[in-house]
């Protein structure tokens, strides 16, 4: 299995790569792609060093044109799909069908990834891709059980992408109703759930923390309590008289102990989410997985998960907790 780690600025490129990964999914510095907020992803300049840096030691780069652009605006992501032909990329990611269709008609020979945000769940849906716009690998979002996962890779046309670390999603991929409603503003456009200008931490004289986006209360935590970044999602809400996490826990996902199981379905990459974090998370969390990865492809039948490299991924989760999240349920 391919391990496709994430790669913010030219820094963790570098680091992705030294440590292990066999490829990087970078993105320009706009709106094409759905990280898109100051300090991060690539100029002209950056993201050539980096193809460069890559290419030179045997690894891809696969370009993040994921978001989904107005329609006054769609000559933009064109000259984006042109940029990364013209770079060398070995594969852009998209979503939206008019970028897809761009790309199959004007540079045929650029492998072309459904991204997550595709959200391809079905066969059918995995094949009018592949049919219509000749895409080469899907990634599936973080809503499938494992179940749905092994059947999928028997009848998808081509090979598929999951996540097996990081943060997770509960919603149709980087289309959040809810952060949208909050802020105002798309998540996809705008780089991230709960952008950082609408977040707001208060201290308490009574030990406890608070947090707040665009004035709404999301959670209260002790002063010793772990917290994750905030995002509508994660928060904790009085819902007949009882305060929880009502949608989901400040948690990351971590599908290491499923890698046997994914690598006998026929997954054909494990992808590491976080374009987001900074080098020391992306050498710790791919140094782990390409350990593992490559210990199970020598022996696969003696093949267990190693303390040291749960312990690795823990200090680098939401929370310092992690999960199966949707791949472990029971219904499915």
């Amino acid at each position: 299995m391919q391990l496709v780690c994430p790669a913010g600025n030219l820094p963790a490129l570098r680091t992705a790569i030294d440590a292990g990964a066999d490829a990087v999914y970078a993105g320009f510095r706009d709106q094409t792609n759905a990280r898109a907020f100051p300090g991060l992803n690539f100029d002209d300049g950056e993201i050539r060093d980096g193809v460069a840096y890559a290419h030179a030691r045997g690894r891809k780069v696969y370009m993040a044109l994921n978001t989904y652009p107005d329609s006054a605006r769609l000559a933009h992501w064109h000259r984006a799909v042109d940029l990364a032909a013209e770079l060398g990329a070995d594969a852009i990611i998209a979503a939206e069908m008019g970028v897809l269709d761009y790309a199959c008609r004007t540079h045929p020979t650029l492998a072309r990834h459904l991204s997550v945000q595709g959200s391809a769940t079905t066969a059918p849906a995995l094949r009018y891709a592949y049919e219509r716009f000749g895409i080469s690998r899907a990634v599936l979002p973080r809503v499938l059980s494992i179940q749905q996962v092994e059947r999928l890779c028997q009848s998808a046309p081509v090979p598929l992408e999951v996540f097996a670390f990081g943060s997770l999603c509960i919603m149709v991929e980087g289309r959040c109703q809810l952060s949208s409603y909050v802020t105002g503003v798309s998540p996809n456009r705008h780089g991230v759930c709960s952008p950082a200008s609408f977040v707001r931490w208060e201290e308490h004289p009574q030990q406890e923390r608070s947090v707040r986006l665009n004035g709404m209360l999301i959670d209260r935590f002790a002063k010793s309590e772990p917290a994750g970044y905030p995002t509508v999602c994660k928060g904790r809400y009085d819902v007949g008289g009882e305060i929880f996490h009502a949608l989901e826990e400040p948690t990351s996902l971590n599908t290491m102990d499923l890698l046997p199981r994914l690598a006998q379905a026929g997954v054909a990459a494990l992808k590491i989410e976080g374009r987001q974090r900074g080098s020391a998370y992306v050498g710790a969390v791919t140094r782990a997985w390409r350990e593992a990865i490559d210990r199970h492809a020598a022996a696969p039948e003696g093949w267990k998960t190693e303390e040291s490299w749960r312990k690795a991924l823990a200090a680098h989760a939401e929370g310092q907790q992690t999960t199966l999240g949707p791949y472990h349920r029971a219904w499915h």
